[in-house]
């Protein structure tokens, strides 16, 4: 599980930075749910997307059990922030997840934040020790395959919770359908 976990934490990281530049879609879309002033929330999301960078290079760097446990932590609380967006006012046009306003928060979003919340919690549970460079030592290839693999399923993950998802959303807005019956 190492790789997806891996892969938690680029995404950690990738998410983190692009939300402290740009906080604004993601204080918008928890303006609906928290009765707050907007610069208040976006100042609030500035501070917790540079803590979720942070754990995230922490956790890539020493992938232990409380890093592990909190990067677990942090995708199962954004699958039920997601989940109870989508419940309670339908589909929120954008999670804002990477500071960018195309990130419509989709049913797939929720399922990939509980896989790698499962991911890094069975690397909690694991309790490694030592430093990623420890780690990819034991790897073949000096984990290299490893690094590369993890770097691929990072792209592919931020391509469908963010590229996927705002292609079915203008799917859906211009009642384009897709038929398999050749």
């Amino acid at each position: 599980m190492i790789g997806l976990y891996l892969v938690a934490c680029a995404l950690l990281v990738a998410a983190g930075t692009a939300k402290a530049v740009r906080p604004t879609d993601t204080a918008r879309a928890l303006a609906t749910f928290v009765p707050q002033p907007l610069a208040r929330i976006r100042a609030v999301v500035r501070f917790g997307s540079v803590a979720e960078a942070t754990l995230g290079c922490i956790a890539i760097l020493f992938p232990r059990a409380v890093p592990a446990g909190l990067v677990a932590l942090s995708f199962a609380g954004f699958a039920v922030v997601i989940a109870v967006a989508r419940q309670e006012g339908g589909a929120i046009s954008s999670c804002g997840c990477f500071g960018t306003p195309d990130t419509p928060a989709t049913m797939l979003h929720v399922v990939v934040n509980i896989g790698l919340a499962v991911a890094a919690a069975s690397v909690a549970v694991a309790g490694p020790t030592g430093s990623i460079l420890s780690i990819l030592a034991r790897q073949p290839g000096h984990g290299l395959p490893l690094i590369v693999a993890s770097a691929v399923c990072a792209w592919l993950t931020y391509l469908a919770i963010s590229a996927l998802a705002g292609l079915q959303a203008v799917r859906r807005l211009t009642g384009v359908e897709f038929r398999s019956d050749r």
